[in-house]
């Protein structure tokens, strides 16, 4: 008899993986005899390969613009860990599985979607209402190998929307500190934030930061991020590495709420100003939220912690 398959469609970013970990363990507890396959970017490969749970990675290139890659009447089980909108739940439908997991829909049995919790509770709370397992606080991943920078100071410096940018010469002054504490500081991001690493380090006076944005693969820059002394980084991918290695982080939060992404229980400071809080993720300038939180603040997050460590 062919294996049973579970089919959990996630295709968003580094983070919304991240806090979905807890609940694609959930899954395997629950459904220890499926094959268990994550539909979601082919460049998180090694990111789910790390996760160590999920059998099969469904490369998602279009996102939810194309049709899911798997012949109809072959997944025996179709988890809506994307979302509730009919976007995510028609690309599931048409595969026509046996069972549904979602939230409360047309044509969906579970609960109702709630705005006031957090994405790692969302889903773990979804499962529980189905009958499966899964606790929320069950994110950590074990630490890869790679041959990178070790004991450093990270500061993330991007962030995929404007909104959570916070300002450049705010991030000079932060680099400017931990180096003349002595840390060996690492400004990481992607390649399109190589630029925006290049400003930064260019506002920072005496001596300079390494500039790995760009030049990490995935693997190395969880590697990083796995041995590093502090993270400090905008509500980010990089944010939620920190979490999931439980490494010390202070977040700087615009328009997400700490309350939905915030970091677990642990050696992390989010800093914010609910009060000012526009709430456009989309926006091209940076939130009130986040522009309110200050430098000083911020250095001050990180002796904290560091002298906590």
């Amino acid at each position: 008899m062919d294996q049973p398959t579970v089919l959990a469609l996630r295709a968003l970013k580094l983070g919304d993986l991240l806090v979905a970990v807890p609940a694609l363990r959930g899954l395997r507890q629950g459904l220890p005899d499926h094959r268990l396959i994550v539909a979601c970017a082919e460049w998180l490969r090694p990111l789910i390969d790390l996760i160590g749970v999920v059998d099969e990675l469904l490369p998602t290139p279009h996102g939810l613009d194309a049709p899911l890659g798997l012949r109809p009447g072959s997944v025996d089980v179709a988890v809506n860990l994307h979302g509730n909108g009919i976007d995510s739940r028609s690309r599931l439908e048409a595969l026509r599985p046996r069972r549904r997991i979602g939230h409360a829909a047309p044509g969906w049995d579970g609960p109702a979607w709630r705005d006031d919790i957090h994405e790692r509770e969302r889903w773990v709370r979804l499962l529980n209402a189905h009958g499966l397992p899964g606790d929320p606080l069950d994110l950590r991943l074990p630490i890869p190998e790679a041959d990178i920078p070790k004991k450093a100071a990270v500061v993330h410096v991007g962030a995929a929307h404007a909104s959570r940018h916070w300002p450049v010469d705010r991030f000079a002054r932060v680099v400017e500190d931990l180096l003349a504490s002595g840390h060996r500081v690492l400004l990481t991001g992607d390649k399109k934030e190589r630029e925006r690493a290049q400003r930064v380090a260019a506002e920072v006076s005496g001596s300079q930061p390494e500039i790995v944005a760009g030049r990490l693969s995935l693997l190395e820059f969880c590697a990083v991020i796995a041995h590093a002394e502090i993270v400090v980084s905008a509500d980010t991918g990089a944010a939620h590495l920190a979490s999931a290695f439980g490494r010390p982080s202070v977040v700087i939060f615009g328009p997400a709420s700490p309350v939905n992404w915030g970091p677990p229980p642990g050696p992390h400071r989010v800093l914010t100003n609910a009060a000012v809080r526009r709430g456009d993720a989309f926006a091209k300038d940076p939130d009130p939220a986040l522009l309110a939180v200050e430098v000083v603040q911020v250095l001050g997050a990180i002796n904290e912690l560091l002298e906590d460590s």
